[in-house]
């Protein structure tokens, strides 16, 4: 039977221990005392199950993050001069672009 990633990730782990016992691989002993979180990768390298990856969609997410780097260094400048207007307006655009990023993201 054929899973996706989807499928298994709302299965139980009860559920995922029992596909694991009866996918017989050596990769998956001790399934019995794994956690969610570190059955699911194992269970989806055996059954060739892709994990899909995030990535930023309609977004440049090197020049975000560039944009970013230099705002948090002028925000330490700002807060070292004591700055608090200064200082507000720089974190909130760094809140702003990190909120981009990850709305952007899929």
């Amino acid at each position: 039977m054929a899973h996706t990633y989807a499928e298994l990730s709302k299965k139980t782990v009860a559920e995922l221990r029992e596909i694991a016992k009866a996918t017989e691989n050596e990769q998956l002993t001790g399934v019995s005392t794994m956690h969610k979180e570190q059955l699911l990768p194992i269970l989806c390298r055996v059954l060739g199950v892709e994990i899909p990856h995030h990535h930023a969609v309609g977004a440049e997410k090197t020049a975000i993050k560039q944009k970013i780097r230099k705002l948090k260094a002028d925000r330490d400048a700002a807060a070292a001069q004591h700055d608090a207007d200064a200082l507000k307006r720089i974190r909130r655009e760094i809140h702003q672009l990190k909120r981009q990023l990850r709305r952007s993201m899929v």
